[in-house]
This record gives structure tokens, sequence and C-alpha cells, in this order.
């Protein structure tokens, strides 16, 4: 019975000794990913960081952001295949072309309807977009 006490009281003893080894040899890797790991996802685009926000803009951040901002999937297969990806700093968009694509879908974008953007506020968007290329708006995260 001591016996085995004494081997008990041995092995915890040495797994504690491996434990504070292994603590110790990261007590100097520094923090944070590991060099060359991807870098932070962006903060996510809101109506709560651009409270400044009016018409085709906040239009643009409530139906279209959460896609094209630069979380989503629109922004991310769009930097694929051209050199800027962010539809708010193109200056290369016209209002027709953002209703079109929008009402039809193309690509990967599926087609948007009116139930879910009204005409109204698609012209909104588009006229915003066509209007651009849009630096970071006012209440913008950077």
């Amino acid at each position: 019975m001591n016996r085995r006490i004494a081997l008990s009281l041995l092995l915890a003893a040495g797994l504690l000794t491996g434990c504070e080894a292994a603590s110790d040899a990261g007590a100097d890797a520094p923090a944070g990913p590991p060099a060359g790991g991807p870098p932070p996802m962006p903060q996510p685009i809101t109506l709560a960081k651009r409270p400044d926000a009016t018409g085709g803009e906040a239009a643009y951040v409530a139906k279209c952001v959460m896609c094209h901002g630069p979380n989503g999937m629109g922004f991310g297969l769009l930097a694929r295949r051209m050199d800027q990806p962010d539809l708010e700093k193109r200056d290369d968009l016209t209002t027709d072309y953002v209703e079109l694509a929008a009402r039809q879908g193309i690509g990967n974008m599926p087609a948007i309807p009116r139930g879910e953007v009204s005409d109204a506020e698609l012209r909104q968007i588009a006229e915003y977009l066509a209007a651009g290329p849009h630096g970071a708006p006012a209440g913008a995260a950077q």
C-alpha cells in the first residue's frame, strides 16, 4: 500500500514538473498570431459606426455592406478579379449598372428582390456609389 502511495506521489511530482517546464518555455514567446499568420479581421461596418450616414450611404450600410464590406463574401470575390473590390472606393460605377447588377444578379451575387430593397432605396444606393469614390466616411472606423 505504501509503495502505491509513494509511486502515485512520484508520478504526480513528475507531471507537475513537466507542466511547469512547459509553461516556462512559453513565457518568452511573443503574444499574438505566429509570424506569417493571417492579419486580424477588419471591424464590421454598421450604422452605429457611421452615425452621420444618410440617404444612399445609410441604405448601402444597412442593405449591402454585410456582403460588400471588408468582411463580406462579395468583397472577397471581387478582390479576386478587380483591383478595387470596395464599391465605395470605385470611380467606374454608374447608377444604371448598380441597379441592373442588383436586380438581375451578377456572377455569384444573387438578384436582390424589391421585397428586400425597394426601387427608391436601390436608386439611393446606386446614386451614392456612382458618385464615388468615397473616402472614409465621417464616423467610419479606420
